[in-house]
């Protein structure tokens, strides 16, 4: 019974540690939000301005830049991709969805060392080409794959 009486005494201790601090102002949970982050190329509407915004127009092609996409998808609005980038200093990863109405799906920045390795569930309109595109040393690589959907994602 004491173990009862010590969990729930600690809890409530804690909880009104966390109000009190959050009342004074010592913690404060806007600070948590994320402040740098490319308003234009999420809310770009076409593949290329996407791409441009992110620095990426002159993107190039590396064969350690890799993708994994489903050929066919069954429903598009859980389509799996999977990108990894074996490219050296690798800081960041885009997955951008060519038919959808906003193509910037998801982007992902890398500490440096970090293993460059994302894995998503995209919703996905229509049949499309999902590009991944990696920034490594301050150059821009890509790589991309169509994939057939056969139930839209996006209200389809």
């Amino acid at each position: 019974m004491d173990m009862i009486r010590r969990t729930v005494l600690k809890g409530a201790g804690a909880t009104g540690m966390l109000a009190g601090l959050l009342a004074a102002g010592v913690l404060k949970p806007t600070m948590a939000y994320a402040n740098d982050w490319n308003k234009t190329a999420f809310e770009a509407k076409d593949l290329d301005e996407a791409t441009k915004s992110l620095g990426a127009a002159s993107a190039g092609d590396n064969k350690d830049l890799m993708m994994k996409a489903p050929e066919i998808a069954e429903n598009g609005a859980v389509v799996p991709v999977d990108v990894t980038s074996n490219i050296p200093n690798t800081t960041s990863i885009s997955i951008l969805v060519k038919m959808n109405p906003f193509p910037l799906s998801a982007h992902f920045e890398f500490a440096n060392g970090a293993l460059a390795d994302a894995s998503v569930r995209l919703k996905v309109s229509q049949t499309s080409i999902i590009r991944a595109v990696a920034k490594a040393d301050g150059k821009f690589y890509s790589t991309q794959k169509e994939v057939k959907v056969t139930v839209g994602g996006c209200g389809g």
